[in-house]
């Protein structure tokens, strides 16, 4: 059933995705707002409360609604996990940004294109060659790929099969959100952040992260050039900040051939560095090199699109395999 479930998630997403700015969006905006409020005092182990019930409460609560679904009928069960999926996974949440900035690099509009990963990344992109603009656009939509269709088709494979429904991609989403959310508004609303706090969410985020990114960049290597991917991951996962990054970025350079990292931009995150060229040291973080390959020109954008969605076919195939296998046995 996991199959169906993925499947016609993916199909309502295409059909009908989710408007920018959505309610769905705005109440987790508000949920994440209120347990800072009212549970973080500042103390070092109030961290730990905050992120279990911003990230856990949620997946619990689904985890029962599920379970009171299948209890009535096993159809109903299907319709939670789709409704969840819906809100949790799907390319069309992040891939307007894409269109966008790809359109304008298309028309030659490059200010545009600036302006468009600006306000996706919130990072100040004005004094950006265009190289490096394709450069930042591929790495922030394979990270954006990964974040919102492969971990979160991760989690929810795993935790349906333990019978929790669709849990696993509800706190995947939250962990990933809050993380990014709490940075956000420590860096760019300039409205501090429990220190302790945003060490948590990253941390926590990084060790629910550590398999599925290492899974979405073993796709990566089957389906693009599976020797140059290997080699990437071993070679050049090190020149950025976060492993988890780093695997999913180098092994998608090798596998594309193509320059990815350097030391314009010392990471590819938004919660590091409000400028380019004003941020952290890049030797004080590991970045201060880029991947082997042909530099980032338009065309690639194509090739990184199609990268992704042979990536989905071959996990939908995986699935497919195992729901058949589990259907005959």
């Amino acid at each position: 059933m996991n199959f169906f479930a993925v499947l016609l998630a993916l199909l309502c997403e295409q059909l009908k995705p989710l408007r920018h700015g959505n309610r769905v969006h705005e109440a987790v905006i508000s949920w994440i707002r209120w347990t800072g409020r009212n549970f973080d005092a500042g103390a070092s182990h109030h961290a730990a409360v905050v992120w279990c019930i911003t990230v856990l409460v949620p997946g619990l609560v689904v985890t029962l609604v599920y379970a009171l679904a299948h209890h009535v009928h096993v159809l109903l069960a299907l319709g939670v996990d789709v409704l969840v999926l819906y809100l949790t996974l799907g390319f069309r949440q992040f891939s307007h940004h894409f269109t966008d900035i790809r359109d304008a690099l298309d028309r030659g509009d490059d200010e545009t294109a600036r302006q468009h990963l600006a306000q996706w990344r919130h990072l100040d992109a004005s004094e950006l060659p265009r190289v490096e603009l394709i450069r930042h656009v591929i790495e922030h939509s394979l990270l954006a790929a990964h974040r919102h269709v492969f971990g979160v088709f991760f989690w929810f494979v795993v935790c349906s099969t333990l019978g929790l429904g669709p849990a696993g991609a509800v706190v995947y989403r939250l962990a990933e959100f809050a993380s990014r959310y709490w940075a956000f508004k420590s860096r760019v609303l300039d409205a501090p952040t429990n220190v302790q706090l945003l060490a948590v969410s990253r941390q926590a985020f990084g060790w629910i992260d550590h398999v599925p990114a290492r899974l979405t960049a073993t796709g990566f290597a089957v389906v693009g050039n599976f020797e140059e991917a290997v080699n990437g991951w071993r070679r050049d996962a090190a020149l950025w900040a976060q492993a988890n990054e780093g695997i999913l970025l180098a092994s998608a350079a090798g596998a594309l051939g193509l320059r990815l990292g350097g030391a314009a931009a010392p990471t590819v995150t938004p919660d590091r560095s409000k400028t380019f060229d004003a941020g952290a040291d890049p030797d004080a973080i590991g970045a201060a090199g880029s991947t082997s390959g042909a530099a980032p020109q338009l065309g690639h954008l194509q090739s990184v699109v199609g990268l992704v969605w042979r990536s989905v076919v071959l996990w939908m195939g995986l699935l497919a395999l195992l729901t058949l296998a589990n259907l005959v046995g």
